[in-house]
């Protein structure tokens, strides 16, 4: 995606599901927004059962940030309880073009 890599930071993709307080608290918008300012890729959408759900992509320190920032901040309005990660791997180059919201 035309984003130059510092040496020796690898990409990650890492799947995640927040719970909580987490639907009708614009935590998808305010996830966009994070994931936009560090710089990251992927989705972000509310799941049937009540929680937030989606995909990161980028350099790992970054989507450690990202991580933190579910586990512990999300939107002002939010409450979490849990945030889940899963699917965790090294990636050659990302695989989305920038963060989107999906229905």
């Amino acid at each position: 995606a035309g984003v130059a890599m510092a040496e020796g930071e690898g990409l990650v993709s890492v799947d995640y599901e927040v719970s909580g307080k987490v639907q009708g608290v614009f935590f998808r918008k305010y996830t966009q927004g994070e994931a936009k300012r560090l710089g990251l890729v992927g989705w972000v959408q509310n799941t049937s059962h009540g929680t937030v759900q989606g995909q990161i992509q980028g350099p790992t320190a970054r989507v450690r940030e990202l991580q933190e920032w579910l586990r512990k901040i999300g939107s002002p309005q939010s409450r979490i309880s849990r945030a889940e990660f899963s699917n965790e791997k090294k990636i050659e180059a990302l695989e989305h073009e920038d963060f989107q919201i999906l229905k």
